[in-house]
């Protein structure tokens, strides 16, 4: 692959986690009623940094929880037999906005899996999605609530993200292969 540019910095990326996080309380009549869902693996610090500045901006913290749609996902063959395993959702989502959390949207087939995933948790009153990347290509009608930054990209281009909890640093980059 060869680099293109960078399309954040980390300053870059907090403040798009911040005006992300004032969207949410503005779409949202309770914060109360509000929890986070990061979808494994890069959704889940960047939804805990959402809780973090909800928290800053509302002095409610949102509860945050893990998802894993890996069993969900229709590309790749899995034994469905516990659709939970790898999740760690510790707090009740019926009748909650729940805000599905991702890195980058693309075709849409990650959110697809997240939210068959999600349901077998319970029944949300809500269920919106959040991302830092929306790339386009959709393949599926499935758009972001809350979205960082659009970047229309060719089909032979990659958008890698670096999360400093997970990667050491925070940039995201764009790749042509």
């Amino acid at each position: 692959m060869e680099f293109k540019t960078a399309l954040f910095d980390e300053n870059m990326m907090m403040r798009v986690i911040r005006r992300i996080s004032h969207e949410i309380i503005e779409k949202n009549e309770n914060v109360n009623d509000i929890c986070l869902v990061g979808i494994k693996t890069r959704g889940v610090p960047i939804a805990k940094r959402i809780s973090d500045c909800i928290y800053n901006i509302e002095n409610v913290r949102p509860p945050v929880g893990t998802l894993d749609i890996s069993q969900h996902r229709d590309d790749i063959d899995k034994d469905l037999s516990d659709k939970t395993a790898l999740s760690n959702i510790d707090f009740a989502i019926t009748d909650k906005n729940v805000i599905l959390v991702d890195d980058v949207v693309h075709t849409g087939r990650t959110v697809r899996a997240a939210l068959d995933a999600i349901m077998t948790f319970g029944r949300p009153a809500k269920i919106q999605l959040a991302a830092i990347v929306d790339r386009g290509h959709r393949e599926l009608p499935i758009r972001a609530d809350f979205v960082g930054k659009n970047v229309p990209t060719s089909k032979t281009e990659v958008i890698r993200v670096s999360i400093k909890e997970i990667d050491g640093k925070d940039i995201i980059e764009l790749f042509e292969m």
